[in-house]
Formats: C-alpha cells, structure tokens, sequence
C-alpha cells in the first residue's frame, strides 16, 4: 500500500481531462496536478525551453514525494519523457503518447487509414507516428498540427461558430485527402471539442488519450505494488496562473465526465517555490 499521490501535469487545463477517469476507475487515488497555465501553450514553443519548464515542474512534484509521474501533455511526451526518466530514475513516469499508440497499433489494421492531430511541436517529432509503426508497420499514419485549437480551448471558445470553423479549416481537406476512419486526438486539450468534432465528422472513430492512460496508470501501480488504500489527503490541484477564463474551464471538465469531481485551484508561483 503506497498513500503517497500521484503527480499529473500539462502545460495548462488539458491534462484536466484525465482526471476525471483517474477518480472513477481509482477512487482511493490522490492527485496533486500542475497546470503551467502562465506559459501556455507549450506546443509553439522551442523544445529546449519546452524541457526546461517540464524539468520545474518534475522538480516541484517530487518536492511533494510523489510516487508516479503522469505527464498529461502530449508535447512534453512527445520531447521530454527520456530526460525525465533519466532525472528521476527512482519515480515512474508516464507519457500520454505510448498508451493511446498501442491501443491503436493492436486494434487498428490495414483497411484504416489514421490521423493524428496535435500541436506543432508533437507533429513535428513524429512520437505518435513512429510509435504506431514500429508495434504495427503496415498502418497507414497521417499526422496534421493544429496549432490554433490549445489558444482558443484556453480562453473557453468552444461551442460556437468559431470552434467550428477552426476545425473545419484544418480538418476537412485532412479528413477528406487521406479517407481517414480514424482520428487521434494528439493533445490533452482536444477532448474538450470532442464533441465538436464527432458533429462534423460522425463517420470517425476517436481515440481519446485522455482516457486511455488510466489503465497503463493502475497497469504501473499494480507492477510496483503502490495502490492506495485510503488516507485523509486532499487532492491538490495548482495553477501558475489563475485566469477567469481558466476557472471557467475547470467546471466544463469536470461537469463533463464526474459530476462530484469538483474540484479547487490554488494559484502558485513556481519560481518562487524552487528557490526556497
């Protein structure tokens, strides 16, 4: 039995979306989750400076004795998985993009043609695509970055024309080109236009992430003996920016998938705490 939590982050409200997973299928887990919603969106950024934030963050979650490390971004696992790995030897630590590729890669064949959407920087490493094809080479894999959809998840603009619109631009000459059935959703915040998406395109299969991580998660606390058994710890949830539009959000999420799984933020300067 291992009380200790569990240490999810993102680079703002995306990694959200799997938590609500985490509670119904572990319920006697406890999360302490970071949200780098100060410098969203990651997915633009440069990969060195990309590692450096997720290094901060790493180093806070294992200030709090966390006893797993659950990277809910995609462009961090896409770029920074190995270097944490190396960091923190002693601590398991989970990208998002290795679950959702084998899920793909043992149920998918050669009559589907996938497509996998994302920021720029997780396009641009190719981890989904390559992970697919080395467990199942004769997939065919097509990838498309979508860089507007993080900004406008972020400031709530989600059902409205504008979302729609967004989608459509970069999706129905992806769609429609590569005769796609199969779309994954290469980014923690895309479920939260799930939705969106399944209007437009009722003929796709989505793969979510978001919810298919939670069974690698007990998968990694089965193998290391450290289920929880209950305890009075409180999840804790931090944000390194608190805006109006981020609140917001948080309901949206959690309304979405577990209605008492509210939860509440705390503002915190990371900076500050790592100089302590």
């Amino acid at each position: 039995m291992d009380n200790r939590p569990i240490g999810f982050f993102d680079s703002g409200l995306g990694g959200l979306t799997c938590i609500p997973y985490l509670m119904k299928r572990l319920p006697e887990e406890k999360i302490i989750y970071f949200g780098d919603t100060a410098r969203t969106p990651y997915g633009s950024k440069a990969i060195r400076t990309i590692k450096g934030f997720s290094m901060e963050i790493a180093d806070f979650l294992v200030k709090c004795n966390v006893k797993m490390i659950v990277i809910a971004c995609n462009t961090v696992s896409a770029t920074c998985v190995d270097d944490l790995r190396k960091r923190f030897p002693d601590i398991p630590i989970l990208g998002i993009i290795e679950p959702a590729a084998r899920e793909v890669a043992s149920h998918c064949g050669v009559s589907n043609n996938v497509g996998i959407i994302g920021t720029k920087v997780t396009i641009a490493s190719h981890a989904y695509k390559d992970m697919i094809q080395d467990m199942n080479p004769d997939l065919s894999i097509n990838e498309n970055a979508c860089p507007a959809f993080v900004p406008l998840i972020e400031e709530g603009i989600i059902d409205n024309d504008i979302m729609n619109l967004t989608i459509k631009y970069y999706m129905d000459g992806f769609v429609r080109e590569n005769e796609l059935d199969t779309v994954i959703l290469g980014c923690t915040h895309y479920p939260l236009i799930k939705k969106n998406i399944e209007r437009i395109y009722p003929q796709l299969n989505i793969i979510n992430p978001s919810s298919i991580i939670v069974s690698r998660i007990e998968e990694i606390l089965r193998d290391h003996d450290m289920f929880a058994g209950g305890s009075d710890f409180k999840n804790v949830f931090y944000a390194s920016d608190l805006s109006e539009n981020f609140l917001n959000m948080i309901d949206h999420i959690f309304a979405e998938e577990a209605d008492d799984a509210k939860v509440k933020f705390l503002n915190f300067d990371l900076e500050k705490e790592l100089m302590k």
